[in-house]
C-alpha cells in the first residue's frame, strides 16, 4: 500500500490527501498555514492545484523535509536533496524594477475576506481589469505560492516581501514594450 501512490514534490495536495487522509494531520502539524486544509471549500479548490513543492513554500519548509516526513508517515523510502523551495522559485527575490508603490491600485487583505473565500478569487477578478503597469497587492499570513504560480502563468509579474507576520505579494500586468522595427 505505501508505494501505490509515491509522494513526490510535484504531487498535488488533494491527490495526496485522497490517497492518505491521515496525512492531513501531519501537514497541519508541520506548518500553521496548512490548517486551511480543514476548510472543505478551500480544500476542493486550492488543494487540487497546489503541489507539495508549492505547499512547502507556503509553509516555509524545505521541500525535501516536507516530502520525506510525509513519505516516512506512510512507510515510503526517503529521498535525497536539500532544495529550499522559497529560494528555488524566487518567491522572495530582491525588489523588481517594475515595482512602484504609487502604482498599487488595490489592496486585497486575506483577513477581510470571508473564511471560505480563497484570496486568488478576488485577485483574479481585480487583475483582469488591471491596466499595463498597474499593481494589485495581496496581503496574507502565508506565502500564496500556488496563486503566485497561477498568476505568472497568466502573464503577470509577481513579487513577495515579508512584513512582520504578513506577506505582501504584488502582481503587475507587464507593460508591453513595442518591438523595434526591423531593418528595411
Amino acid at each position: 500500500m505505501s508505494n501505490d501512490f509515491p509522494i513526490e514534490p510535484g504531487t498535488k495536495v488533494a491527490a495526496l490527501l485522497d490517497h492518505y487522509p491521515k496525512l492531513e494531520d501531519v501537514l497541519i502539524e508541520m506548518a500553521p498555514p496548512f490548517k486551511k486544509l480543514r476548510n472543505p471549500i478551500l480544500r476542493k479548490s486550492v488543494a487540487k492545484v497546489a503541489s507539495l513543492r508549492q505547499a512547502a513554500a507556503v509553509g516555509r519548509i524545505p521541500v525535501d523535509e516536507l516530502v520525506n516526513r510525509l513519505r516516512a508517515s506512510v512507510g515510503q523510502p526517503q529521498t535525497g536533496g536539500t532544495a529550499q523551495v522559497s529560494e528555488e522559485h524566487g518567491y522572495f527575490a530582491d525588489q523588481p524594477e517594475w515595482f512602484d508603490e504609487g502604482k498599487v491600485v488595490e489592496t486585497i487583505v486575506e483577513s477581510d475576506l470571508a473564511p471560505d473565500v480563497m484570496p486568488l478569487t478576488p485577485l483574479l477578478r481585480r487583475t483582469q481589469a488591471a491596466q499595463a503597469g498597474e499593481i494589485v497587492e495581496l496581503v496574507t499570513t502565508y506565502l500564496p505560492a500556488p496563486g503566485i504560480d497561477i498568476m505568472k502563468e497568466k502573464g503577470f509579474e509577481a513579487w513577495s516581501v515579508e512584513r512582520g507576520e504578513l506577506v505582501k505579494t504584488y502582481f503587475c500586468r507587464p507593460v508591453r514594450r513595442p518591438e523595434s522595427a526591423g531593418p528595411g
